[in-house]
This record gives C-alpha cells, sequence and structure tokens, in this order.
C-alpha cells in the first residue's frame, strides 16, 4: 500500500470529533510554545505529499498574515486543507473547495475560524469609502453586524465565525449530507492573535436548520 493510500485508510478510521481533539491538541502545544510539527522529518512529508494528500480537517480562515493555519494547529504538511478570504467569509468557490475536502478527500471536521483584530470586520462595520473592490466583502460580514447587536468587533468576529458555519451546513448539500450521517462536523472558531489560543464556538439550533422554501 502506497502512503497515500494508508494516509486515506488512517484518515477514514477517524471519527470528527477524534480529528477535532487532534488539532486543539496541536493548538494547546503552540499555545505552549512547544510545537512538535517542526520536528517530523521534512523530507518524508515532502515524499508522502508527492503521492497524494490526507487531511483530516478543513479550515475557512480569514487571509490575514497572523493567522498562520499549520502553526496555529501545529500541523505539518498535508494535514489541514485550508481555505482563505479576508473575513473568514462563504462564497461559492469556498464552499466548492470544502465540498471536495469533504467528498473526494474525506475530511472529517471543518472549523470557521475568525481572529482578533480583524481588519475587515472593522472595515465593514465602519463601511468607509474603499479602493477597488474591497466592499465586495462587506455585504457577507453585515449579518453578523446586525445579529450581534454591539459595536464590538470581536461580538461581530465570534458571530460571522457562527453565521459562516452555518452557512457551510445550509448551503451545501455535501456537507448538510456529511454531518447528517456524523462523518463530518462544522465547528465556528476564534483565534487570539495576542494569545495564539484558538476558542470553540457552538452553532444555535436555530442556525442549523433550512429556512422553509
Amino acid at each position: 500500500m502506497d502512503a497515500a493510500a494508508a494516509g486515506a485508510e488512517a484518515n477514514a478510521a477517524i471519527t470528527p470529533e477524534q480529528a477535532m481533539a487532534e488539532i486543539m491538541a496541536g493548538n494547546t502545544r503552540f499555545v505552549a510554545g512547544a510545537p512538535t510539527a517542526h520536528t517530523k522529518d521534512l523530507a518524508i512529508i515532502r515524499a508522502r505529499a508527492a503521492e497524494g494528500q490526507w487531511p483530516s480537517v478543513g479550515v475557512l480562515s480569514c487571509a490575514d498574515s497572523r493567522v498562520p493555519v499549520e502553526m496555529v494547529f501545529d500541523e505539518p504538511i498535508g494535514r489541514l486543507f485550508v481555505t482563505r478570504v479576508a473575513g473568514n467569509i462563504t462564497t461559492p468557490e469556498i464552499i466548492a473547495s470544502l465540498e471536495y475536502g469533504v467528498a473526494v478527500l474525506g475530511i472529517k471536521a471543518i472549523v470557521v475560524m475568525g481572529h482578533s483584530n480583524c481588519g475587515a470586520i472593522k472595515a465593514a462595520m465602519q463601511n468607509p469609502e474603499v479602493p477597488g473592490q474591497v466592499s465586495a466583502l462587506f455585504p457577507s460580514i453585515l449579518p453578523a453586524i446586525y445579529m450581534s447587536q454591539r459595536d464590538d468587533p470581536m461580538a461581530v468576529t465570534r458571530q460571522n465565525a457562527v453565521i459562516h458555519a452555518a452557512t457551510l451546513i445550509n448551503s451545501s448539500t455535501v456537507i448538510e449530507t456529511a454531518v447528517k450521517d456524523g462523518k463530518l462536523t462544522v465547528v465556528p472558531a476564534v483565534y487570539d492573535v495576542a494569545t495564539s489560543k484558538v476558542e470553540l464556538l457552538p452553532i444555535p439550533a436555530a442556525l442549523r436548520q433550512k429556512t422553509p422554501r
């Protein structure tokens, strides 16, 4: 059995809960200043990665350079399937990418991760005149501004992560089916750029339910 097949088989055996436990243990190591991913043999990792990928967790993260996702979760090459866009919002392209992660790569969890001091969140709240297409981000963040009912960027950041985690479930039959079948979990989260700690958030039951057509 080649490395890619072995990796895929190992992934198939873990549960969504185990996948989340693995990356949160990695965040604990990162916060403690004792990461281990860098100690793994890079030559072996590269050789295995050349044969294929077998990530266990997908991450929708903000594009902010202060959020190095693999470092945050202390995971080596090939273990996280990462999509990034300013404001960690869902778009058709983001949803399609994560559907690929679920349907083809067999990821067991998706983390939608906002972060403290997010420039996209603050800009959407202030709604200033901006150049180019920057303002195209704002409409996807507006629901979080309205629902948080607070002039607090962190409150909006948390609400935004929750809304877009729920949107992934409600907008994708691939993701929704995997969640209902117990093969996948979708979890909103917030990363604190000052402490490096990741906090997991719940999705209210009301947001998990599709609006009747």
